[in-house]
């Protein structure tokens, strides 16, 4: 034991002749663990993949608002693109279409453009009286809303009828699906099992996700999660079929990459041309799971490529994360990811579907974790 003290002393100093005699002693050969950085030298007789098991569960800061399932209990506003019938009853002319000019105004007979951009159908019937008074004794208005262009929600992904739907009255997540034709059905099966996957399915709000479990409602029937969507509401139903891993963050080219056996984090970041300068490769991140509770593991990326880690093979539906920066809260980080992931789809599939042609835009890059 003493000549084994005197081996690690040496050690500390320097040594290489006490660090070969510490190996012999304790039986440490080549690629032991350094023990100044902790990592693990190449052994070209190692498993060159291995799979990813510390992954931790983390929740989303946006929590759920009971508020969301009381039905709104203000008037419908008048907005851009709000088309209008108004009738000053007893002119005997009928009455004339109508709409909300971009600039929030409408034009009607003799009057100068009036701003009702904000209005409800009422307050603008009142103030089309008041003005139509300088014109015609104790006039009575009448305004129906006839087309609504100002206030829509997405409906996208697997149903039947996507695209941009008017919302006229309160309408919940439900009744949004159902005016889009329901879930699409397969031909074969005559069922929505394998077409929408419903535990990638989002609702964005302002530029975030709400966290409802689709899951749950659409096969579980619960509908504390039916909350009432709001103008600009943006709902995604992706397809199961699809099998991809999406690489974000600090890369050359953020995309999907098409998921094959064997995917690893190596792989999947090459096909996305690599990471770019100054990335903060000691923090990549794998978010894996439903989006409402998402699982999180950090990886030394960089380790990996020099060598003194093992790449880490990936599943379908892995989103890889690239930082610009380290990360200080798991949570936020967490939450940083998805709420990316899901306005890049968001924008992607939005586009689409206004325009075929559409190309891809690229993907903004937070600094802050």
């Amino acid at each position: 034991m003493s000549r084994t003290l005197r081996a690690v002393g040496c050690a500390r100093a320097g040594s290489a002749a006490a660090l070969a005699l510490l190996s012999l002693l304790l039986g440490i050969g080549p690629g032991c663990r350094s023990s100044s950085s902790g990592a693990t030298h190449f052994d070209p007789r190692a498993p060159r993949t291995r799979s990813l098991t510390n992954l931790f569960e983390v929740g989303l800061s946006n929590r759920f608002d009971p508020g969301w399932l009381d039905p709104p209990r203000v008037p419908y506003r008048l907005g851009p693109g709000d088309r209008v019938d108004i009738e000053v009853l007893g002119e005997g002319e009928g009455p004339a279409e109508t709409f909300v000019g971009p600039d929030g105004r409408i034009y009607f007979h003799l009057l100068p453009g009036l701003q009702v951009w904000g209005l409800s159908l009422e307050e603008t019937r009142r103030l089309i009286e008041e003005r139509v008074a300088e014109f015609v004794r104790d006039p009575q208005v009448a305004i129906t809303l006839r087309e609504v262009r100002s206030k829509r929600v997405w409906v996208l992904g697997r149903v039947n009828t996507p695209g941009l739907y008017p919302l006229t009255a309160p309408m919940t997540i439900i009744e949004a699906i159902t005016r889009a034709g329901g879930l699409f059905t397969s031909r074969f099966s005559g069922t929505t099992e394998e077409l929408a996957d419903l535990h990638h399915s989002f609702l964005i709000r302002d530029g975030r996700m709400l966290p409802i479990r689709f899951h749950e409602l659409l096969r579980e029937g619960d509908t504390s999660q039916n909350i009432y969507l709001e103008p600009d509401d943006f709902l995604y139903l992706p397809s199961s079929l699809s099998s991809e891993v999406y690489v974000l963050g600090a890369v050359y080219q953020p995309r999907a990459v098409a998921f094959k056996d064997q995917v690893t984090l190596v792989s999947a970041i090459a096909n996305a041309r690599g990471t770019v300068e100054n990335a903060w490769l000691g923090h990549v991140a794998i978010v894996r799971g439903s989006l409402t509770e998402p699982r999180i593991a950090i990886v030394d990326y960089d380790a990996i490529v020099k060598g003194r880690a093992t790449d880490v093979r990936l599943e379908a539906r892995d989103i890889v994360y690239v930082p610009l920066a380290p990360y200080r809260s798991l949570e936020n980080y967490a939450n940083l990811i998805v709420n990316t992931f899901v306005r890049t789809i968001a924008a992607n599939e939005g586009g689409r579907a206004a325009n075929p042609n559409y190309q891809r835009p690229g993907v903004t890059i937070p600094i802050s974790q």
